[in-house]
């Protein structure tokens, strides 16, 4: 290899062609003669068969450069040309390529393949063979292997072949392979790492990564490549309940710099449901993020994601367990007493909207699966009781408990904080003739931001014996500071005792919307549980792919026992969804990712460079296509010497500026020849149109719209459109479209002439326009002002609003109004259908209803955008608005004529 600065030569013997560039010289200096044009008299007829020799034309010197050079730039890119070439690569055995393909790297898995394909390049120009190894296990479970050594092409098809799998490395099993490795001289080494090792608190907590470091570094030389501190691998862990939000926490790898980070909570149509951003600050490895949710839309919730991360660590996958909140109620008086009267009743009252209600004793309601139990003054518990309650709350339940008489004189142990007993009415409850009022919820309380009205008072209480534990546990206290609601974390659940009744015995609590809020914190601190017991084995439904995309499962995916759905994650049971479609669980990948830190520890003295780094650029690609272009610019020049090109008027036949001209006219032609293919296209099958407004958004709306018009069409009826083509009302021949949807946004303008002359010339001739102002209209008339002002100067005809007997409500189904995205409002239409002119076909319909934006689906059939108010009815019957449209554009008023059948029958058999 050659270098001269920064540029190298990786063939450099070709540049030898450049000598032999002078002898060109006398094979182009000659240029065969012009052709002669000869008038054809019939009497010099043998004059003209006399044969005489011709001298031809010199080669222009211009031409003879642009040749030249042509053969100068060719010689230069089979030289091989590098700019800012790489350093020869150490040692003189193949090239070992360790390349970390488990979730971690998906984030830039681009930047890696650049990489491979520059290493393999330089140890192809060295002549040196090439092994790789993937340290991730592969799909079908095998331990990693070494491929190689091969040649460089070889290993450039193998390289190709790699991609990042959603599951961890196993250095172990690199080991394992790089223990056979015995390669011919020494090897120069590349560990393309994705920055992660597991680590424990005081340090390192794999024993593979430093072994397989320590192997690599006993075979030869060795370097590291990684996206350090700019681009740390991310990952989502566990979330946990927080009032009515979500506490989500995120991990890096490593915490050089400062990084933010955006989750978002996303549906299972994929519709954004809410986000959270944060940055995490130089140092910090783990951050929780908050997402307040309302209970509605964390009951929609299927994925967590970070942004602008696409591993399968940075998405969480959600199910039932997350969504339903199952709640027992218990009460310990009779069950015959008044229903005003009843405590359950006010439970029932306040938790039925957010939560599943169950009723029965406490042994029964444990028996199932729950999530809050409320014990509403029920007494003392059975010891039994107590030790199932006890090992229930560690696992994650809410026994929420409210007092009354029986708990003041008979409470048992299972209550967060001592009571006092003896001495007080109501067999130790506090009375008191003035009620008390609630104070403000302090900052650390659950029920902080819920807002305390003034006329809620408390008129008898249970009391609290004073201790030191007692101020970290009340969540919420008196105006005399004594405490309303204690608390105690035990396990992975909560106990909490509200100190006044369930119902209004006590407090005037029950009747306020407090209550409600009240208890919709407490039981959203709970464990969602499953829609019933994960038992039996859990096929795969859906699994997460190494860029975090759900798709179908692969034949090596095994189904997963439902008890191990915490477990690991690996080829055989690889994160994504398991179970029946109806409740699948989620199978996540974080439990099995450790604590992660990077490897630099193990990396003492090893150099490191990053995958964004400067790379060497192969200027071969730039000098051939330099080449073809002047060798096809000679090509036109030759063609034009020759007469065998049109000549263009007054210039001269080998100028520069005529060829110029020459190319400009050829680039006209190939415009002309484009109108002719879109004019063969429209009009080869059927296509429905729309107007492009340059919001690339609402293009995009139309488009998928009118497609999935275009497919409801093709499935219920005998039309089959081809799908929706932008039409350009300046410009585009507009009588190739039965039917032509025009969305109106605020940054269109009044049209141009050509413009008002197409759509006049389009409508007169049968075509129809159907404006959509996509918001709903609140005035009497079609649109607006504004749209008035777009639609200045087109020829419509008077408009009324679609009535009863209106061809558009029978042309293939029955409607009875014209809802899109959007219900109600009108849609406007010719005031008469009698013109024969048209078919009776209105040229112009007008609404505001957004109709593409409700016919618009994707690939699987799914709807875009939600319909409002709903429900999914009014996206069925936007789907028929549509089908009829197209129907009586197509067929005109011919299902008019129908009413008249029976008369027509009658006069006939008269």
């Amino acid at each position: 290899m050659l270098n001269l600065g920064p540029i190298a030569f990786a063939a450099p013997w070709l540049l030898l062609g450049l000598v032999a560039l002078p002898l060109l010289y006398w094979l182009l200096k000659v240029t065969p003669p012009n052709p002669r044009t000869i008038s054809f008299p019939a009497i010099r007829l043998l004059a003209d068969l006399v044969q005489r020799e011709e001298t031809p034309n010199r080669t222009p010197l211009w031409i003879l450069i642009l040749r030249i050079l042509l053969a100068a730039l060719v010689i230069l890119a089979l030289s091989r040309p590098l700019l800012n070439p790489a350093a020869t690569l150490p040692g003189g055995g193949p090239l070992l390529l360790v390349v970390d393909n488990g979730w971690a790297a998906a984030r830039d898995w681009p930047a890696r393949l650049a990489a491979m394909d520059s290493l393999i390049d330089q140890a192809d120009r060295q002549g040196r063979l090439v092994t790789l190894l993937a340290t991730a296990p592969s799909a079908n479970g095998d331990a990693p292997l070494l491929a190689g050594p091969m040649p460089a092409g070889a290993a450039k098809r193998v390289a190709q072949t790699l991609a990042p799998v959603p599951w961890p490395v196993d250095r172990a099993g690199a080991v394992k392979a790089l223990q056979g490795f015995k390669p011919d001289g020494s090897p120069y080494i590349v560990w393309l790492s994705d920055g992660v090792v597991t680590a424990g608190p005081t340090g390192i907590a794999d024993p593979a990564a430093a072994d397989m470091v320590t192997l690599l570094r006993r075979l030869g030389a060795m370097e590291v490549r990684g996206d350090g501190a700019e681009r740390p691998a991310l990952l989502i862990r566990q979330p946990m309940l927080d009032g009515t939000g979500l506490r989500v926490p995120v991990e890096r790898s490593d915490t050089g710099l400062p990084l933010p980070v955006t989750l978002r909570a996303q549906g299972a149509d994929g519709r954004l449901l809410g986000a959270a951003t944060a940055t995490l600050a130089a140092g910090e490895g783990r951050r929780e993020l908050t997402l307040d949710l309302p209970t509605e839309l964390r009951n929609e919730l299927a994925s967590l994601r970070l942004e602008g991360q696409d591993t399968a660590g940075t998405v969480l996958l959600t199910d039932e367990r997350w969504r339903r909140r199952p709640v027992g109620l218990v009460s310990g008086r009779a069950n015959g007493e008044q229903p005003l009267l009843s405590d359950l009743y006010y439970l029932e009252r306040a938790l039925a909207p957010y939560a599943e209600l169950r009723k029965g004793e406490i042994g029964d309601l444990l028996d199932r699966s729950l999530s809050v139990l409320i014990l509403a003054d029920v007494g003392s518990l059975a010891d039994v009781e107590i030790a199932r309650l006890q090992a229930w709350i560690d696992g994650g339940g809410v026994l929420l408990r409210f007092a009354g008489p029986r708990l003041a004189q008979n409470a048992d142990a299972l209550i967060p904080v001592p009571l006092r007993v003896g001495g007080r009415a109501l067999g130790g409850a506090l009375s008191w003739d003035n009620p008390a009022g609630l104070a403000p919820f302090a900052d650390d309380s659950p029920f902080h931001g819920l807002t305390v009205p003034a006329d809620v008072t408390v008129k008898r209480q249970v009391l609290a014996e004073p201790g030191i534990d007692l101020a970290p546990r009340t969540w919420a206290r008196l105006a005399d500071g004594t405490p309303l609601v204690t608390a105690e974390r035990r396990g992975r659940g909560a106990l909490v005792l509200v100190h006044t009744s369930a119902g209004p015995d006590w407090s005037n609590l029950a009747l306020s919307g407090l209550y409600v809020d009240m208890l919709r914190r407490v039981v959203s601190l709970s464990a969602g549980v499953e829609g019933g017991d994960a038992v039996g084995v859990l096929a795969p439904r859906a699994i997460l792919d190494g860029y975090g995309r759900l798709t179908d499962p692969p034949g090596t995916a095994f189904p997963l026992a439902a008890a191990d759905l915490a477990g690991a994650v690996g080829p055989r049971h690889p994160p994504g969804y398991y179970g029946p479609a109806e409740s699948p669980r989620a199978h996540n990948l974080s439990p099995s990712v450790p604590a992660m830190t990077t490897p630099d520890a193990l990396l003492a003295g090893v150099p490191k460079g990053l995958y964004a780094g400067g790379r060497e650029t192969e200027l071969k690609p730039t000098l051939l296509t330099m080449a073809l272009i002047l060798g096809l610019i000679d090509l036109l020049i030759a063609l034009s010497l020759r007469g065998l090109l049109p000549r263009l008027p007054g210039l001269g036949r080998g100028t520069a500026a005529g060829l110029v001209l020459l190319l400009a006219a050829g680039l006209g032609v190939g415009d002309a020849r484009a109108d002719d293919a879109r004019a063969i296209e429209a009009t080869a099958q059927n296509w429905l149109a729309y107007v492009r407004t340059g919001d690339g958004s609402v293009d995009s709306v139309s488009k998928a719209g009118l497609e999935g018009l275009g497919r409801v069409l093709a499935d219920r009826t005998a039309v089959e459109m081809a799908g929706a083509m932008p039409v350009d009302l300046d410009n585009d021949d507009l009588s190739f479209f039965p039917l032509i949807y025009w969305p109106v946004t605020e940054g269109q303008t009044s049209l141009s002439e050509a413009a008002r002359t197409r759509l006049n010339a389009y409508m007169r001739q049968g075509g129809m326009v159907l404006i959509d102002t996509r918001t709903p209209s609140a005035g009497d008339g079609p649109g607006g002002p504004g749209l008035e002002a777009l639609l200045r100067g087109l020829d419509i005809p008077p408009l009324a609003p679609v009535g009863a007997e209106h061809v558009l409500t029978k042309a293939f189904y029955l409607l009875g109004d014209f809802p899109g995205r959007y219900s109600g409002g009108e849609l406007w239409a010719e005031a008469r259908e009698d013109n024969a002119s048209n078919d009776g076909v209105s040229s112009i319909l007008i609404g505001s209803h957004d109709w593409a934006a409700a016919w618009a689906m994707d690939e699987r059939g799914r709807p875009l955008y939600p319909v409002v108010p709903g429900p999914e009815r009014q996206r069925e019957v936007a789907y028929r608005v549509g089908i009829n449209m197209v129907m009586y554009a197509l067929t005109g008023n011919y299902k008019a004529d129908q009413v008249h059948v029976p008369a027509i029958l009658e006069r006939l058999g008269q």
